[in-house]
């Protein structure tokens, strides 16, 4: 957790703001923590993510707030924590300009690559299940 006492106007130009145990672990400033213009705008949900929460019976995406179209190797992608690597958005896929509304097709994908038979734990169950 951040300290609570205010911050030098320049920390983050002056530090990797690098604060959490979590943000050490993964190189990388988790910007929701601090932001609350990063949570998902539900005005713009997909239908397969409105669909998702209503089956769950959830309220919201808490789990998945701080997922959000990043880039790797300059392609657009989505981090998944559980394999500790970046899946790469299809060639195909036309994305909007609208960050909020990219970040929910991340989420989408996420899940639904999470979800598939390609998703590498599928592949670790098979092997150690007893």
């Amino acid at each position: 957790m951040p300290d609570a006492k205010p911050k030098d106007v320049d920390y983050f130009l002056k530090s990797d703001g690098l604060d959490s145990q979590r943000e050490k672990e993964i190189g990388q400033h988790i910007g929701y923590r601090y932001d609350v213009n990063l949570l998902p705008d539900y005005n713009l949900i997909t239908p397969f993510l409105k669909k998702y929460m209503e089956t769950m019976g959830w309220q919201d995406l808490n789990w998945l707030e701080d997922v959000h179209l990043g880039y790797e190797e300059g392609r657009p992608a989505v981090f998944d924590r559980n394999i500790n690597g970046w899946v790469i958005v299809p060639d195909e896929m036309t994305l909007p300009d609208n960050q909020q509304e990219r970040d929910m097709i991340a989420r989408e994908l996420l899940i639904k690559f999470q979800m598939s038979r390609d998703h590498p734990l599928v592949e670790l169950k098979e092997a150690y299940q007893t």
